[in-house]
């Protein structure tokens, strides 16, 4: 069954409908050098990811600019899980991994399968997203999910789908790719006010990620 990593929480509030709606991991967004209404200090970061309750994953969502800035995030954060944006090689992912404690993802454009072949084996998982020139996430645009799927069948790391996610669109993605995991950020939120969680919405996405097992990939072609 896939699993639901919902980002970008930053009210306690968001947090509990994130957990309520039966997400498996949770996404705080810390120190990314990006403008974005979905960042939060590292302290704060902590204070809501010491909310989650046990057996849902933590994760800090950081685009450090060295090794040892990545590994602070981490210090500072505390989360279960460490997702990091950035030229990082596969030497600095087992770098951060050994002086962090805490598992790595790494994101990588979906159109650079070199890069992602490259960290294959290095990192805990690999996030495939629609990245902006900056290494950030939550463009809220969609890639091409065949050629994911070809990327997911070629790797051994686990595989997580992220780019312009929607509780709409969700169930076909994980259906054409089969992703571990989906994460979604921006395709949840509010348009009254950006940056906060539509807790309707978080549970939607959850639901129609689960239910995907049961639909069928869409026929070559089609």
């Amino acid at each position: 069954m896939v699993r639901a990593k919902l980002c970008g929480l930053g009210t306690e509030a968001d947090v509990h409908a994130a957990v309520d709606a039966g997400a498996d991991a949770l996404g705080f967004i810390t120190d990314v050098g990006v403008d974005t209404p979905r960042e939060l200090s590292p302290e704060r970061a902590a204070t809501l990811a010491d909310t989650a309750p046990p057996f849902v994953t933590t994760v800090a969502v950081t685009i450090p600019e060295s090794v040892g800035a990545a590994v602070e995030v981490a210090d500072r954060v505390d989360p279960d899980a460490l997702q990091i944006h950035g030229e990082f090689g596969p030497d600095d992912v087992r770098e951060i991994r050994e002086r962090a404690g805490v598992d790595v993802v790494v994101a990588v454009s979906a159109d650079d399968r070199d890069r992602a072949v490259e960290l294959d084996g290095a990192a805990d998982a690999l996030l495939v997203d629609s990245l902006t020139e900056t290494d950030a996430g939550g463009t809220g645009e969609t890639h091409d999910w065949e050629q994911t799927r070809e990327l997911r069948e070629e790797l051994s790391t686990p595989l997580v789908l992220a780019g312009g996610l929607t509780p709409e669109n969700v169930r076909e993605a994980v259906a054409t790719v089969d992703p571990f995991a989906v994460d979604v950020a921006s395709g949840v939120e509010r348009d009254d006010e950006p940056g906060r969680k539509d807790h309707d919405a978080l549970a939607a996405f959850v639901t129609e990620a689960t239910r995907a097992a049961d639909t069928e990939p869409p026929a070559e072609g089609a």
